[in-house]
């Protein structure tokens, strides 16, 4: 007859209380493990060894609980590796497999571990130390962290947040030249350009952020506004028409030209004295009314020669200016009027007029005068030519240097015909190299 054995494989983890139990004559003669039933009033008693004795268990009558280094997993422990446990090993001085978050580093598999999960420290996920570009924001040390190293986008690979001057196009810039000068070609990462609000220097004389030519700025020039640069500015200017000539339909004031506003509108108006007074030589309808006076006359404004067209000018340092030229071609109304300043004014410091032929009379080259409204004239084309004080005596040589009553006199040297320099006028004398001061013929019917 088969006698069963009895065998028992040794377990390491143990849950259940286990028995052994003999196996049929099916089994082969394997028994196999099975739970043993407990009461509370079980009478049973032994260790679980095969034997009759208490103890640990473990096959020996020695009474002992086994503990974490002993070599043995016991109840309670994921591993035991004796003396081989280590907190940076695979198996803790706990007896407890080394894991991601248990606050040991696993030499050669983590680089840390902090014990928790947040991502916000040294630490991350993965037991990985917290770096610039793992997407993980490190507080206190990075302001932004996109998980990569492209300069282009809102967060740099050194882990701040891209902005304007920090030398990377990013965005919506169209430029960054690594600066915040907003006078230079880039301004506010953005290429410049007039009307951005921002002066380029050396470019720009103003920007005022817009693109309009009725301001203060013109676009899309950028330069201040003023009169006679073509644009009209709202609520200073009534009209600007490109030029600072006074004569026309927009004044040099850049007002709108009118009759009474003291400037002739060449083409329209006769005269314009800025005045409503009807009697003068312009009336209120800016039609001329010839100014016409007797004996010499002194500080005249030249708006006071109402009537008066210039025909002829020079100053007094200039010579070969043909008579003929001047009196049958240029001048020839029936009227003469002669007067003299110094340049850049509008006061002639003298005036006379008279009626051509008296003006004109061929006094010779002696000292005597021609009388003529109010006025002692004389002429010569090839000696002098001017006027005096009525009845007050010239001393022709070839000009008059005669000092009475200087103030009334002008001359004027002449020779072959044409007019010639210098050399009066009135007290200022000498002047036939005078650059400094001009002289004038006026004519009228």
């Amino acid at each position: 007859m088969h006698t069963p054995r009895l065998r028992c494989l040794p377990l390491v983890f143990a849950a259940l209380p286990l028995a052994c139990t003999s196996g049929g004559s099916d089994d082969g003669g394997l028994t196999t493990f099975t739970p043993m039933e407990t009461t509370g009033d079980m009478s049973t008693s032994g260790d679980g060894d095969g034997d009759p004795t208490t103890g640990d268990g473990d096959g020996d009558p020695t009474t002992g609980g086994g503990e974490c280094g002993d070599g043995v997993v016991q109840m309670g422990e994921q591993c035991d590796l004796g003396p081989d446990n280590s907190d940076s090993g695979q198996c803790t001085s706990s007896c407890m497999i080394a894991s991601c978050g248990d606050g040991l580093v696993y030499e050669g598999f983590e680089d840390c571990d902090d014990g928790n999960q947040v991502n916000t420290d040294a630490c991350v996920t993965g037991c990985k130390l917290n770096v610039c570009g793992d997407g993980f924001v490190h507080d206190g040390v990075e302001l932004c962290d996109d998980g990569n190293d492209d300069e282009t986008d809102e967060c740099t690979s050194d882990c701040t947040p891209s902005s304007c001057g920090d030398g990377v196009i990013q965005g919506a810039e169209q430029c960054d030249d690594g600066n915040d000068d907003t006078s230079d070609d880039c301004p506010a990462c953005q290429l410049a350009f007039c009307g951005d609000g921002y002066v380029q220097a050396g470019v720009e004389i103003c920007d005022d952020g817009n693109l309009d030519t009725n301001d203060a700025c013109i676009s899309p020039m950028c330069i201040p506004a003023e009169c006679g640069d073509g644009y009209v500015w709202e609520g200073m200017e009534e009209c600007d028409d490109a030029n600072v000539e006074p004569g026309d339909a927009c004044t040099d004031a850049c007002t709108v030209a009118f009759c009474g506003d003291g400037v002739t509108h060449d083409g329209v108006e006769e005269c314009d004295d800025g005045n409503d007074v009807d009697d003068d030589f312009c009336t209120n309808e800016c039609i001329s009314l010839l100014w016409w006076v007797e004996g010499v006359q002194h500080d005249i404004d030249e708006d006071m020669l109402g009537g008066w067209e210039e025909c002829w000018t020079s100053t007094y340092n200039t010579s070969g200016h043909n008579l003929d030229t001047i009196l049958n071609q240029d001048c020839t109304g029936e009227r003469l009027l002669f007067a003299c300043r110094p340049i850049n004014t509008q006061v002639y410091d003298v005036v006379a007029m008279g009626m051509r032929d008296d003006v004109t009379f061929d006094t010779g080259d002696g000292n005597v005068t021609h009388d003529a409204n109010g006025v002692s004239w004389y002429y010569n084309d090839s000696h002098s030519m001017g006027f005096a004080g009525l009845g007050d005596p010239v001393t022709r040589s070839s000009c008059d240097t005669n000092n009475t009553n200087p103030e009334d006199r002008i001359c004027w040297h002449t020779g072959s015909g044409n007019i010639n320099g210098g050399w009066r006028c009135g007290q200022q004398t000498g002047l036939n190299s005078g650059s400094t001061w001009e002289r004038k013929i006026f004519t009228a019917n």
